[in-house]
């Protein structure tokens, strides 16, 4: 019996030692990527699994293999793992990092990580945890140690996720990035000294290292921003560079007069606003900057290869003088070479054949598109009134509104309510908006305002003994720029009436809207002039991808069998809301639309082709 389990502890120490023991090797040496000794070019593609369904992941790293790339790129994002403070999730649905690596392993994809702890992309709060607004004394993105210390946190518990996946353990992970163009940052932020940005920069680089990500470290930053985003012993890559030459000098003067020479974002389509035009990129121009990063040993990541969707209200926004806040569409389609329903484009065909001419390693054949249903009528047979919430909730009490933060809620909705004794009238101004509001005097709606407009203001008129309700929403925290650190939602500052602060008796209610089972307790029937809770049920023969039809309607969300897909508004250019065929399934099916304004009609439909590029003539309430 000795000698049976001296051999098992024997075999199972074998399998161990045969485990860890690397099946490749990658290093940056001599001015090249080396991959199992031979200098390679990277050949990537951005895919970030937060926005793509898990069931759908091999299918979309399938689409990139075949388009001719080698790697994969992702960024991980820091709010979609802690989803509570000190709750951490890798492991469910759509989180679990981990399968996503070896999925793309298993699909003879590298895979290049990208935890920032900032992400940018398009994403609510660049990724970070709403929550860290809570905490006394901190300021992302800067040395600052209850920042550093929140972050050592979650690099601790990714790198336990991923560590272990990296080509040195025998995973497909090749690279890991420090940051994440904090170049653009330290620009921006004049008002701190370059030599504590490098202090910080050089933290987040130190707590990697500690976690223990033992492959080559890089940064990403526009040509002209890397003395402020360039961090010692990093390869420093250039995002968006289209000048050979420019990159080459830049990155020599960075990295001591030698490659290897990165794009870490080659952009093939580009970002997309609500109320704002899609932009499109001429597929002949990425062909053309391919082929020339091709000829010059450049190597490159597209940003993005295939974009995905920003379900539930995982979308940001962004900042500029005119706006004071762009909100990011649900869609992330970003006009890629891969849509975002995963199916092939002009674009995605023309790179397959200029790659396949000019890589040595064998391309496969494209997978077959996933089905595509359209649901001619959905029977929207149930209706109630969304304030009706206020019902089953208990509100919070305070002297003056409280903003989502203050209220430990991080999306969705806030209502706040303030009954009268005494009648007033004139201009309300809500100058604190954050970001969307519906007012309304005894429950008819006598205002919309808007952070993106501008709108802050309306004139009201508030009878003896009435109760005015402002209903506002958050559309998705800043992503990018200085403003990062100004994100609080909801009403932050003083609520006036023709110039006097109202305060004393505000109740608020917090309605996150994060799951169908908050309209569980809802009874009332819906008042013409307020929001709505429409649903209902259909019955499949078959599934498969299709997309909502929401033109006519006004503004909202929309939930379909528990999924949260995402907000709609009909100020375009995005007029369909993708439904992933995954999340659909044959037999009774369920649908609930909150609709903010007027309800066009008691059915809706699903098509076969979205609707991406129409926007509605801007009409400023």
């Amino acid at each position: 019996m000795k000698k049976v389990l001296l051999t098992l502890l024997f075999s199972v120490i074998c399998m161990q030692l045969f485990a860890q023991k690397p099946k490749h090797t990658f290093k940056i040496e001599q001015g090249e990527f080396v991959y199992d000794g031979k200098p390679i070019q990277i050949h990537s593609g951005e895919m970030h699994f937060a926005r793509v369904p898990h069931e759908y992941w091999r299918h979309r790293l399938k689409m990139m293999k075949a388009m001719g790339l080698n790697a994969v790129a992702s960024y991980v994002f820091w709010n979609y793992h802690e989803v509570a403070p000190g709750v951490w999730d890798f492991k469910t649905e759509n989180r679990n990092i981990s399968e996503f690596i070896k999925i793309a392993g298993e699909e003879g994809l590298m895979v290049i990580l990208r935890p920032g702890p900032y992400a940018c992309a398009e994403w609510e709060y660049g990724g970070y945890p709403w929550f860290l607004q809570n905490v006394e004394g901190l300021e992302v993105r800067r040395n600052n140690p209850k920042f550093l210390a929140a972050c050592n946190e979650y690099i601790k518990h990714l790198a336990a996720e991923v560590k272990g996946l990296q080509i040195t353990k025998g995973g497909p992970i090749i690279m890991v990035q420090a940051e994440n163009e904090f170049g653009s940052y330290v620009a921006q932020r004049k008002d701190i000294p370059l030599a504590e940005h490098k202090v910080y920069s050089a933290a987040i680089k130190k707590q990697l290292l500690d976690a223990g990500f033992d492959v080559p470290l890089f940064t990403s930053d526009g040509s002209w921003l890397f003395e402020g985003g360039s961090i010692e012993n990093c390869l420093p890559t250039a995002n968006g560079e289209d000048d050979v030459e420019k990159l080459k000098s830049v990155v020599n003067q960075y990295n001591g007069n030698k490659g290897p020479y990165m794009v870490a974002e080659f952009y093939p389509g580009w970002l997309d606003h609500w109320a704002e035009p899609f932009p499109k990129v001429a597929t002949e121009d990425v062909v053309a900057q391919t082929e020339k990063y091709l000829n010059n040993k450049v190597s490159f990541n597209y940003y993005m290869v295939h974009g995905g969707t920003n379900f539930g209200y995982t979308s940001g926004a962004n900042y500029d003088k005119n706006h004071d806040i762009q909100p990011d569409m649900t869609s992330y389609d970003y006009d890629a070479p891969i849509s975002e329903a995963g199916w092939v484009t002009p674009k995605y065909t023309a790179l397959r054949e200029l790659l396949k001419k000019n890589v040595s390693y064998k391309i496969p054949e494209i997978p077959a598109q996933n089905p595509v249903i359209e649901i001619p009528e959905i029977k929207l047979s149930k209706s109630f009134a969304l304030l009706d919430l206020m019902n089953s909730i208990e509100p919070v009490s305070n002297d003056k509104p409280l903003t989502f933060e203050q209220l430990n809620q991080g999306h969705g909705f806030v209502l706040y309510s303030r009954k009268f004794n005494q009648p007033i009238s004139g201009k309300l101004e809500l100058n604190g908006l954050r970001d969307y509001a519906l007012v309304y005097v005894n429950g008819e709606k006598v205002a919309e305002l808007n952070r993106y407009y501008k709108n802050y203001s309306c004139e009201i008129d508030v009878p003896f003994n009435a109760t005015v309700d402002i209903l506002v929403e958050n559309f998705g925290r800043i992503n990018y720029g200085a403003k990062i650190t100004e994100n609080n939602k909801g009403i932050i500052s003083p609520v006036l009436i023709n110039g006097t602060e109202i305060t004393g008796k505000w109740k608020m209610y917090k309605m996150p809207l994060e799951s169908e089972k908050e309209f569980a307790k809802l009874k009332a029937a819906p008042a013409k002039t307020q929001p709505q809770v429409l649903q209902g049920k259909f019955t499949l023969n078959e599934t498969g991808d299709t997309f909502l039809d929401m033109e006519n309607w006004g503004k909202g969300i929309v939930f379909v069998n528990g999924h949260h897909l995402g907000r709609y508004w009909n100020v375009g250019p995005q007029q369909t809301l993708y439904v992933p065929g995954c999340w659909l399934k044959k037999g009774e099916n369920e649908i609930t639309i909150v609709e903010l304004n007027d309800v066009p009609s008691t059915t809706i439909k699903a098509v076969k082709v979205p609707v991406l590029e129409n926007l509605k003539p801007i009409i400023k309430p």
